[in-house]
């Protein structure tokens, strides 16, 4: 029963340090919280059954016999519940006392997991008390209630595609964390049961820990620690709570809270089990790993999560965040212009030249040219803006295309390509008033084909203007204005397109020049390959034909990113889209972009150099390596 979504819960129940009783109702009511929000999973704070600040108290052997019933009861509690569950409690073993972690399922104890480093320094005294774990592995333990109890730092508990691992506390704070070695045997899901206290400022770090081991382990890391109930003598317990997914924080509690509290997330195990497959460095484990994992086999009953609450941005490749928004432009920005300037630099070359249409594109191809000219010290003079009106021109392309490159002082030259294409249609016999793929084509190569001779004749690089949407679709004429001498957005997707312009707009132009980049955003994308209507307005809207390039961003996001399935795609797009567009809509342009993606790839295998920005590229020289006559039925 392989899944890719799990809901799991992180809990931070009242205690009362040494008092087992209450301290087990109130696990249970977590419990009983988490399985009512349909969680599968909920993992607790590091030695909750007993408190963790009962310091001497845990040589008492009325309290390690106290916390094995309540280990006991909790088993029985979990009888027909169909939720992992991950509590701490001491062990007696082998004459030595150890700090775990209880896994427990459905009545069932599965195993006990250890804590390997035991910290002795600063507030921190538990050598006192407790043996490290580290080393611990195929052992097993008896106790009064369950024999053979797989007991071991070793220890994934297994459930179909998803497994799970356990550290406490400390064991993430050292140089190479068992999860680390656990995540390479295939633990996706890592819980630590933390007694984590306060400092200022320890939360920041703590979450950065969290949030980085999640990201280097390729995992979900769930972390939660005791709570304020615990704070005694000198030390203050917050009860933190977060859930991470590959380097992403999904949720957080607000610490210092003096009630029951559980948060839940939902999980994506697919696009971390993706994540794996693609990365190469993550596979080789046989020379690293100091031991072999044991598997504990376990079956959820249902994989049902409820509501699914999980955020999906619509816009993947687009921070939400304002601040951070325009802290990825301006990477961005740099990247390309460095880029670009590196090519400038090796050729020895000071010239560009670049088709200017007044659409996005275009307009951020040219944005870039003129860092990059700024970065080199070469005069604006130097970048040769090329203007060519054809049949589907209009006024509101036509002047805001002129106005930008006079603001920015490009040397701007007008060419007319229309003569040209009729001549064009008269030599292969082609009817004018046959507006076919033929018509729109002649039009796109012939631009295409000044450009290139400018280049020559100039002595300068032509950059081409072509996004990141457009290749994945196909939406580009072979040799046409699919080629160019180096081309600067090819990785930029094109919702992120509007967004750097605006960026630019807002940020870093002149008050004219912004008035013209805010309307140039504000106009129809079109080849404008099509005859205008009377009224002299766009006709040919690039997404009427194609579809929605949000839509055609966010699927190819999963597609390459995730490698998910058509099923997983339509069902993450009916999430984010709620109410924009209704699933038939969806579903419609799904297949567009199934077709489209695979029938195209050949223009793709024939692309120009171009800077990779972001994760995704469709780059022939490392990022797709896609047959050129690869099936598309068994994914519509």
């Amino acid at each position: 029963m392989k899944t890719s979504f799990i809901k799991v819960s992180a809990a931070c129940p009242i205690v009362n340090v040494a008092d087992i009783e209450f301290n087990l109702t109130n696990i249970q009511k977590c419990i009983k919280q988490a399985y009512a929000e349909r969680s599968k999973f909920i993992v607790f704070p590091e030695l909750c059954i007993t408190a963790y600040t009962c310091s001497d108290l845990f040589s008492q052997q009325r309290l390690l016999e106290k916390s094995e019933d309540a280990i006991k009861s909790l088993c029985e509690f979990s009888e027909n519940k169909d939720i992992l569950i991950a509590v701490g409690s001491p062990l007696y073993f082998n004459d030595c006392l150890y700090n775990c972690a209880y896994i427990i399922f459905n009545g069932k104890l599965l195993g006990i997991v250890p804590k390997s480093y035991i910290p002795n320094y600063s507030e921190f005294y538990e050598k006192r008390w407790f043996a490290e774990g580290l080393g611990i592995i195929n052992k097993t333990v008896d106790l009064s209630f369950a024999s053979d109890i797989p007991f071991g730092t070793n220890l994934l508990f297994t459930c179909d595609n998803i497994k799970f691992g356990f550290e406490i506390c400390e064991d993430l704070w050292v140089t190479i964390p068992p999860s680390s070695y656990l995540s390479l045997q295939g633990a996706n899901i890592i819980a630590n049961l933390s007694a984590s206290n306060e400092l200022v400022s320890k939360a920041d770090y703590r979450k950065s820990l969290v949030s980085s081991q999640s990201a280097r382990c390729m995992c979900s890391y769930l972390y939660a620690s005791s709570g304020v109930f615990e704070s005694s003598t000198d030390l203050v317990f917050s009860g933190h709570l977060l859930i991470g997914e590959n380097g992403l924080l999904l949720k957080e509690n607000n610490r210092f809270q003096r009630e029951n509290e559980v948060i839940t997330s939902i999980i994506d195990i697919n696009k971390l089990n993706s994540e794996r497959m693609k990365n190469t460095s993550f596979r080789n484990t046989n020379s690293i790993c100091p031991f072999e994992v044991k598997e504990i086999s376990f079956q959820f009953e249902n994989m049902d999560f409820g509501i699914f609450d999980r955020d999906i941005d619509k816009y993947p490749f687009v921070p939400s965040d304002q601040l951070k928004r325009e802290v990825r432009c301006a990477e961005i920005f740099n990247i390309q212009s460095s880029a670009l300037a590196k090519r400038f630099s090796f050729t020895g070359l000071n010239k560009a030249i670049v088709g200017i249409s007044g659409g996005l594109d275009s307009t951020l191809a040219l944005l870039v040219i003129v860092k990059t000219f700024d970065k080199l010290k070469i005069p604006l003079k130097n970048i040769i803006t090329i203007t060519m009106p054809g049949f589907g021109t209009t006024d509101r392309t036509y002047l805001n295309a002129v106005n930008l490159c006079k603001n920015l002082g490009t040397d701007l030259r007008e060419i007319n390509i229309v003569d040209a294409c009729l001549l064009h249609f008269k030599d292969i016999g082609h009817p004018v008033g046959k507006h076919d793929v033929t018509y729109e084509n002649v039009q796109a190569r012939e631009r295409t084909q000044i450009l290139m001779d400018l280049a020559n004749k100039e002595g300068g690089l032509l950059i081409g203007t072509g996004d990141l949407s457009e290749l994945a679709l196909g939406w580009c004429t072979y040799n046409g204005d699919h080629m160019s001498m180096y081309s600067v957005n090819c990785s930029i997707p094109k919702t992120l397109v509007r967004y750097l312009v605006k960026y630019v707009a807002d940020k870093e132009s002149s008050k004219e020049v912004a008035d013209i980049l805010l309307d140039i955003l504000d106009t129809p994308v079109s080849p404008e390959l099509m005859p205008k209507d009377k009224s002299g307005k766009i006709t040919q809207k690039t997404e009427d034909i194609v579809g929605p390039y949000v839509l055609h961003d966010f699927f190819l996001y999963y597609f390459m990113k995730q490698g998910a399935t058509p099923e997983k795609i339509l069902f993450l797009a009916k999430q984010a889209f709620i109410g924009d567009f209704e699933e038939i809509i969806i579903i419609k342009w799904f297949d567009k972009f199934i077709k489209r993606f695979f029938t195209q790839q050949f223009k793709r295998s024939a692309l120009p150099d171009g800077p990779k920005v972001g994760t995704i590229s469709v780059s022939p020289r490392g990022d797709l390596r896609m047959p050129s006559d690869a099936s598309y039925n068994s994914f519509l």
